[in-house]
C-alpha cells in the first residue's frame, strides 16, 4: 500500500479506503502527519494540516483508554476503524482520536496539534484572541477551534462531517515520549509523539 492507502493520489484527495485505517497506530500516526484534517458544519468549515499526533497500542499499552476494557466512553475504540473517538477531559476539553486496526485490536492516534489553513475566522471564534499558530496546538484547541465535541463522538470519516485528505509532511518527523500519561508506568517513557520537526504550529 502507497503512502495514504491510495496509489497516485494528490495531496488533497479526500481519505475513502477504510483499510487505511486498519492499521497499527504507529503506522497511521505517521501518515496522518501532513494530511489535513476538515469538520463541516452549519456554521462554516474549518480545515487543517495535522502537524502533531500520539499513538496508543491497545489493551496492552498502559496509555491507551482500551487497557482499562470496554466502557460506555471508550465503546467506539472497540468498533471499525476509520471512526473519530471523542472524549472529554477535565469537564473543558474534547480531544479526538482516528480509530485504527489492525482487525478487532482497539488502537488509536490523539490528534494533537493541527495548522489551520481554512475557516480561520470560525476557528478563531472559537478559540479567542490567541496567535494563528496556536489556534489548534494541543489536543484540547484543536478539539475546540475545529468544533468537535461529544456529539461526534463514532463519525465515521469516510462520510464526515468530519474527514481527512491525504497530503505528505514538509518536514521531517520526530519522536518523543507521550504527555501527561506519567500513570502508564514504562509505557509513558515510549516515542509514540510525532509532529514534523520545525513546525511552529506544533504544541509546546
Amino acid at each position: 500500500m502507497s503512502r495514504g492507502g491510495v496509489a497516485g493520489a494528490s495531496p488533497a484527495a479526500r481519505l475513502t479506503d477504510r483499510a487505511w485505517f486498519d492499521r497499527p497506530a504507529l503506522e497511521v500516526a505517521r501518515d496522518l502527519l501532513g494530511a489535513r484534517l476538515v469538520h463541516e458544519t452549519p456554521a462554516g468549515r474549518v480545515g487543517g494540516r495535522i502537524v502533531e499526533v500520539e499513538a496508543y497500542r491497545g489493551p496492552e499499552d498502559l496509555a491507551a483508554h482500551s487497557a482499562r476494557g470496554m466502557t460506555a466512553r471508550n465503546a467506539v475504540m472497540f468498533g471499525p476503524p476509520g471512526h473519530l473517538y471523542v472524549y472529554l477531559i477535565y469537564g473543558l476539553h474534547h480531544c479526538a482520536n482516528v480509530v485504527c486496526g489492525p482487525g478487532d485490536k482497539p488502537e488509536a492516534v490523539l490528534l494533537r496539534a493541527a495548522a489551520v489553513d481554512e475557516g480561520l475566522e470560525l476557528a478563531r471564534a472559537r478559540r479567542g484572541d490567541v496567535p494563528q499558530r496556536r489556534l489548534a496546538a494541543g489536543p484540547g484547541n484543536l478539539g475546540r477551534a475545529f468544533g468537535f465535541d461529544r456529539s461526534l463522538n463514532g463519525t465515521d470519516l469516510l462520510a464526515g462531517p468530519v474527514h481527512l485528505e491525504l497530503g505528505d509532511p514538509a518536514g521531517p518527523i520526530r519522536h518523543g515520549a507521550r504527555i501527561g500519561v506519567d500513570y502508564a508506568g514504562a509505557w509513558a517513557a515510549r516515542p509514540y509523539r510525532l509532529w514534523i520537526d520545525g513546525d511552529p504550529h506544533v504544541s509546546r
